[in-house]
């Protein structure tokens, strides 16, 4: 990891203190209509309950911070290390991932009352930190973020699942149409990719480093569910000519014919699972300007595949977003659904769905992970994944930029995940 906290001063104090609150605070909030049950679904092994992540984030920053740092600090429950271990081996064993909806025990208020012990203790601390804190502290911070992402995905998949289908959001859908669909140029030559160094990032974005891209284009927004219909009445899901091998099993071992959270109604129309749907369900008709979302890899390759062009490479897609950089909603509109893209040029690069790239998540040319356990974020994960790009209606704001880089198996779609083509 990077940081820019290492260099502060009383003032820089204060603006951290406050960072660290809203961070905090943002969590709660999403979580604050859930009841104590919602927090404990877990639906598949791959999604977490939200009780799971609210204390996971705490872990963190007492693991890594309070323990080694803090002078006479006493853990809230000395369970929790081996509780809310997510993944690093360095600090021994952890309950098994798809296991995680069965702790009943500690409460919800027990895990409110873990937070608010941590929270304290941090903030009692941060006078006395010194630069490796506080960048361990940013490090704490993002990934804080990332799993306010996951606890909105994870409980989503846990509502959907169950019969009811519950509406979380009082809200009505607008239905402006969607943008004409243009082209925006990336010239060929060489190109720097990766993080400059200035302010916060992962490990896995650095180091820069030159790439050589041919002349190529990129489409001016994402794929739209409209366009994405298409491709289903031409019998998408039915062509194994459209489809990489895996892909093709999938589709046929899982019985994909449409979108995650897509149901087909008896007058062939199609309706949406979403946070915001009609008639106190979740469940809401497809808004055909919208981008089409929880798509898989496979999913986006094949639609690519039938519409004749391609998915970009990361490279392709870094270099369009650093240069025509553009915003759709994040988690703080609080819509939680992807939202039809407005006006003329490129548009959503940074929000509303994550885009898959066609590229492979492997380490770039002189990666080295960070030192210590804290080099386990992101290191050992580089394999069997592909990189998505640009943020969506669930990721908070301030937790992107054009370098990040998310990855995910190509079979999976209960993220926000959509696509946008290259040629």
């Amino acid at each position: 990891m990077t940081a820019s906290l290492a260099q502060h001063s009383g003032t820089d104090v204060a603006a951290i203190r406050q960072r660290f609150e809203q961070v905090r605070a943002t969590s709660i909030r999403i979580t604050r209509g859930l009841s104590p049950e919602d927090h404990m679904l877990q639906s598949m092994p791959d999604a977490s309950p939200a009780k799971w992540h609210l204390a996971h984030t705490t872990w963190f920053f007492e693991t890594f911070i309070l323990q080694p740092y803090a002078a006479g600090y006493i853990p809230f429950d000395s369970r929790f290390k081996y509780l809310f271990n997510s993944y690093y081996k360095q600090l021994g064993s952890h309950p098994y991932r798809g296991s995680r909806g069965l702790l009943a025990r500690p409460s919800l208020d027990q895990i409110h009352a873990y937070r608010a012990h941590v929270d304290a203790a941090v903030q009692a601390f941060l006078e006395h930190a010194g630069p490796e804190v506080f960048d361990l502290l940013e490090l704490g911070l993002n990934h804080e973020q990332q799993h306010q992402e996951l606890i909105l995905t994870d409980v989503k998949h846990g509502l959907w699942s169950g019969p009811l289908r519950p509406d979380l959001l009082d809200r009505v859908d607008t239905n402006p149409p969607a943008s004409p669909l243009s082209w925006m140029e990336i010239d060929g030559g060489i190109h720097r990719i990766g993080h400059a160094g200035n302010g916060f990032a992962f490990d896995n974005e650095s180091p820069q480093h030159d790439v050589l891209l041919q002349l190529s284009r990129l489409a001016s927004r994402p794929v739209t569910n409209s366009e994405y219909l298409e491709f289903m009445h031409d019998d998408g899901y039915r062509r194994p000519e459209l489809w990489l091998s895996d892909g093709w099993d999938a589709v046929y071992t899982q019985g994909w014919s449409a979108p995650l959270y897509w149901e087909r109604q008896e007058d062939d129309s199609w309706q949406q699972f979403a946070f915001h749907g009609t008639s106190q369900v979740g469940m809401k008709p497809v808004n055909l300007a919208e981008p089409v979302c929880h798509i898989s890899y496979f999913e986006a390759d094949a639609y690519a595949r039938w519409r004749g062009a391609r998915l970009p490479s990361e490279q392709e897609w870094e270099t369009a977003a650093v240069r025509m950089p553009s915003h759709g909603s994040f988690l703080d509109d609080e819509i939680f659904h992807p939202q039809p893209g407005r006006g003329a040029g490129s548009q959503q690069i940074f929000g509303d769905v994550w885009e898959w790239t066609a590229s492979p998540y492997t380490a770039y040319p002189g990666f080295q992970p960070a030192p210590g356990v804290v080099g386990e974020y992101n290191g050992k994960f580089m394999c069997n994944q592909m990189v998505l790009r640009g943020g969506s209606c669930v990721t908070p704001s301030s937790h992107i930029r054009a370098t990040y880089r998310n990855f995910f198996p190509p079979h999976a779609r209960w993220q926000f995940s959509g696509i946008r083509l290259a040629k």
